[in-house]
């Protein structure tokens, strides 16, 4: 499966059975939503990342347990080097995409604000941050990082020796930070930016757009080609205010909401009911620096209802 998410799972469903069966599943659903977290955080997509979970219990199926001292440690060994192999396949795949490709979003539970270092490491600013590493380095920064992993335990996942990966861990970290948002943005900054950014839309209101971006926002669209979508970053708080004030052309028909995706407070679009575009935002020094529209109608079915992610 691609991450267009065509037949997207909700789950990686272990089978019914007794005995080894019962004991494989109660260890894989145990960890699942750390899994499920691990494969997205490498690959940015749902959908691809159901699939690891699936080639995750399939190996995990077949172990003797009597060798495993720390499932949870076993687990996510096999998932990273499941998401590994999907992650070079996808790259292949994204040189192809039609325009922008953008992380698949999802619709999250409030609790996962909460947790800072989580709501950071699943956002689309981190992620995109994150498209920019290559295979291994993205690996270990994420199991390093965000999931707080040895040394050791990373160089049994990615294949390497505890003194390497110490060494790209090092490098991942100095990209990563030269690239991330600038500072930290309190949960109630962010619902401010959002709610002018919304009102502005909602308006036409030109003026209230440009005091909310900053002077060198981006926004990005995706339409993965399926749907219509900006083919190349816009530039400028006053190309993009041109841009999203249009919307307001579309009156009653459309409908503009707050929700929680991936995270962090984002708007969901609706067309005569129907979901539109997801749209993220990121923000530095009070100002909306960036604008993350998915429109690739096979990318939005996980923000019908929340997905679970954890640490």
């Amino acid at each position: 499966m691609s991450e267009s998410g065509e037949g997207t799972r909700d789950t990686a469903e272990p089978p019914a059975g007794g005995g080894r069966t019962d004991s494989a599943t109660e260890g894989f659903v145990a960890h699942r939503n750390l899994l499920f977290t691990v494969a997205y955080e490498m690959l940015g997509s749902a959908a691809d990342a159901e699939d690891v979970l699936q080639e995750t219990w399939l190996r995990w199926a077949g172990v003797d347990f009597d060798t495993v001292r720390d499932p949870r440690a076993f687990l996510v060994r096999i998932t990273t080097r499941q998401a590994l192999q999907r992650l070079r396949t996808l790259r292949r795949r994204k040189e192809s995409y039609v325009g922008p490709w953008l992380p698949e979003p999802l619709l999250t539970a409030p609790d996962v604000a909460e947790d800072v270092e989580l709501a950071d490491s699943v956002s689309m600013a981190m992620l995109l941050v994150l498209e920019t590493l290559g295979p291994t380095e993205r690996a270990v920064f994420v199991l390093r990082e965000v999931f707080d992993l040895e040394y050791d335990e990373i160089a049994e996942a990615v294949g390497r020796n505890p003194a390497a990966v110490r060494q790209i861990a090092h490098r991942a970290r100095a990209h990563v930070a030269a690239r991330r948002p600038r500072g930290a943005v309190s949960p109630a900054e962010a619902r401010d930016a959002l709610d002018a950014f919304r009102r502005a839309v909602e308006t036409g209101d030109l003026q209230g757009l440009l005091d909310i971006l900053a002077p060198d926002v981006v926004l990005l669209g995706d339409g993965g080609g399926v749907v219509q979508a900006v083919l190349s970053p816009v530039v400028g708080a006053g190309e993009v205010a041109a841009l999203v004030a249009g919307l307001a052309r579309f009156g009653a028909a459309a409908t503009l909401r707050p929700a929680q995706v991936n995270g962090h407070p984002a708007l969901i679009l609706r067309l005569d009911g129907r979901i539109d575009t997801v749209l993220a935002l990121r923000i530095d020094d009070g100002l909306i620096s960036g604008l993350y529209a998915v429109r690739n109608p096979e990318k939005l079915s996980r923000v019908e209802r929340e997905t679970p992610v954890s640490r």
